[in-house]
């Protein structure tokens, strides 16, 4: 199933890319501008450096990126996780690069230039008993609501948990990834589920406090989201993306910010099987 997607995905993509080289819309590119919202609640996707309240982080740095070799500046504004898909299909936004997932469901109304491999991982507090996934069987585990980590969770517990003659995973839904790290400092939960792109920078920001437990549980993609009727901007950010990973610069950023073992070789169209 998995192979199947992405063969798929990078059958699409040959096609759009060994077309003609692709144009910016005559809109954007009149007016020089890029119009891109994000969630800043993300780190080390994007978020507010503590010290300078500067929007920093992988996709910004990406974003600016894709805008300096498309000739044109991004203008950024911000909005909760939910309101990200709302934004795009209002046209606020030209394009969604904040750490969403390809999704299946999302895909109606929506195309994903994956570029970012990803998966949900348990995390515990440091000091908690759990040493394999399986104790956290029948305990309270958190995550982001408007996330596929929900459902991830709810599908892991069914496989692992139940079968084995376990109580089920109680899934406590959060705002965001701040949200869900308080909870579990706090006591309100036992254990939590964030992206394997996050969890390597909350324990570098507070060293001893986390412990991650057994591996990504599933396997997807962070996608570059457009409206379905603008294939024409997505097939010069394609373009522009391609370039970046064959000449290093893609691989710079997610070095810069640790994550260089969840590179993708080339962007994938719609490539996550979920």
């Amino acid at each position: 199933m998995i192979r199947l997607s992405l063969s798929l995905g990078l059958a699409v993509l040959a096609t759009v890319t060994s077309a003609q080289a692709a144009e910016l819309p005559a809109e954007i590119k009149q007016a020089g501008v890029l119009k891109l919202t994000v969630n800043s609640t993300y780190a080390p996707m994007e978020y507010r450096d503590p010290a300078t309240n500067e929007l920093v982080g992988l996709d910004v740095d990406l974003a600016n990126e894709l805008a300096k070799r498309l000739g044109v500046k991004i203008v950024w504004s911000e909005t909760p996780f939910a309101e990200l898909i709302p934004s795009l299909q209002t046209r606020r936004a030209d394009f969604i690069i904040s750490g969403i997932s390809d999704r299946a469901s999302r895909r109606e109304t929506a195309d994903f230039v994956d570029y970012l491999a990803t998966g949900p991982q348990f995390f515990v507090m440091a000091d908690n008993a759990a040493k394999d996934a399986t104790d956290l069987c029948g305990k309270k585990v958190g995550t982001t609501r408007s996330t596929s980590f929900p459902v991830e969770i709810e599908k892991w517990s069914k496989q692992n948990c139940e079968p084995a003659g376990k109580p089920a995973i109680q899934y406590v839904p959060g705002e965001n990834s701040i949200d869900v790290r308080n909870q579990l400092k706090q006591g309100r939960i036992d254990a939590a589920v964030q992206g394997s792109e996050t969890l390597p920078y909350a324990q570098t920001q507070e060293p001893g406090k986390y412990r991650v437990v057994g591996e990504p549980f599933a396997k997807g993609y962070q996608g570059i989201m457009f409206r379905k009727d603008d294939a024409a901007l997505r097939e010069v950010v394609t373009e522009k993306l391609t370039a970046m990973i064959a000449d290093g610069a893609y691989k710079a950023v997610l070095d810069k910010w640790g994550l260089g073992a969840n590179a993708v070789a080339q962007p994938m169209l719609n490539a996550a099987p979920q």
